[in-house]
């Protein structure tokens, strides 16, 4: 059974709208649109191109998808590491718009969310990857259902904009499975999904 895994670009204050450009959300007026590429640096490079040494398949949010779909399908370089893999693997996308995806290898997912994405993750080899699909990554972390996420923190406070973890998510504990910082700041830190959050207190208590 292959895992799900989610990459996501966080800046401080927890925003991820808009990472790569102006124009990619302008949503509720956001105006900080492409934080995220002046970090970008061999460090930030590699990782990037580890997640997708490790791709089965790819499990987009609309938006996200259409995004993709107007860049890098004009990527033909056969040795660009995440191209060749958008390019040729199998794509999932959840909507209920889309109805003829053009990109190649393309599917639609419109049904009941958790019992698509679970047999998804039964039938894949390797990892099922989410990449940004900010409201489906959203749902899929309130199903339960993400196994390993890539929290990518950008050292900016914007101060605008929507962000990945909201009042109401899922409540969740995760293990700590790895991390670096990339030589312009970017802090890279893999999770595990680990159950439920456990409580303590540092009250003393009162007839200490």
């Amino acid at each position: 059974m292959g895992k799900l895994t989610l990459t996501s670009f966080v800046t401080l204050d927890g925003v991820h709208q808009a990472p790569g450009g102006p124009n990619e959300d302008r949503r509720d007026g956001f105006a900080h649109g492409g934080w995220s590429v002046p970090y970008g640096d061999e460090d930030f490079g590699r990782f990037i191109d580890g997640v997708f040494g490790r791709v089965g398949a790819f499990l987009l949010g609309r938006r996200t998808y259409e995004i993709f779909a107007a860049h890098w399908p004009k990527v033909t370089d056969p040795g660009d590491p995440v191209a060749a893999k958008l390019n040729s693997l199998p794509k999932y996308v959840v909507s209920h718009t889309v109805t003829a995806p053009e990109w190649n290898a393309t599917t639609v997912l419109s049904g009941d969310l958790a019992k698509e994405v679970t047999a998804l993750k039964e039938a894949t080899d390797g990892e099922v990857q989410i990449h940004g699909s900010g409201h489906l990554a959203q749902s899929l972390l309130a199903l339960d259902l993400v196994d390993t996420v890539h929290l990518l923190t950008f050292p900016v406070v914007l101060g605008a904009g929507r962000r990945l973890f909201v009042e109401g998510a899922l409540p969740t504990a995760f293990r700590h499975a790895g991390g670096s910082i990339s030589g312009t700041g970017v802090s890279i830190q893999t999770y595990e999904r680990a159950g439920r959050p456990e409580y303590g207190t540092y009250e003393l208590p009162e007839n200490a």
